[in-house]
């Protein structure tokens, strides 16, 4: 899913690999949702807490759902979706004034469950540098009967229209 970045060689080639390695990686988000750190995100080391960070991405996730799936967040009272899963790897740590987004895509869609990757990047001097990547996997669940249930088709079409590269 994510290349692994290389150690600088003191050359400089590394800087350049990074940025071109992000930039092809970056091709692939469409959706960009912006976060505000809050000083209560800060902790005694001066940087975000790293449980702050699932909170950013829950709040760019439910986002993307209302953009793309057109889900206003007011599921039934039957049919819902439920984190499953999610993995978070940091990169870099985030600051205060730090001016962060986060991508969100839908990388995989499968029967019962999608799974959601994204990337936190903080945008300095006019480029993005990543501070956090990962995944979540979403299963689409029926409370009434207590059971995972299939994607509805028009979820399954919408994603599909959106992040192109889904099979």
């Amino acid at each position: 899913m994510f290349r692994e970045e290389r150690r600088d060689t003191g050359e400089g080639r590394c800087d350049f690999e990074k940025a071109l390695n992000l930039y092809l990686h970056m091709q692939n988000f469409k959706h960009k949702t912006s976060i505000q750190i809050r000083f209560k995100d800060i902790d005694k080391m001066g940087h975000v807490n790293n449980a702050n960070h699932l909170t950013y991405v829950e709040y760019a996730r439910i986002r993307y759902f209302e953009d793309v799936l057109r889900a206003d967040g007011t599921w039934s009272k039957d049919i819902g979706v439920i984190l499953a899963r999610t993995e978070i790897d940091y990169k870099l740590p985030i600051f205060l004034h730090d001016n962060v987004f986060v991508y969100t895509r839908c990388g995989r869609i499968g029967g019962k469950s999608m799974t959601t990757e994204f990337a936190i990047v903080r945008e300095k001097n006019g480029h993005e540098e990543l501070l956090a990547q990962g995944i979540a996997v979403i299963v689409y669940f029926d409370y009434h009967q207590n059971k995972a249930i299939q994607l509805p088709e028009d979820h399954v079409r919408k994603l599909k229209e959106y992040d192109v590269n889904l099979s």
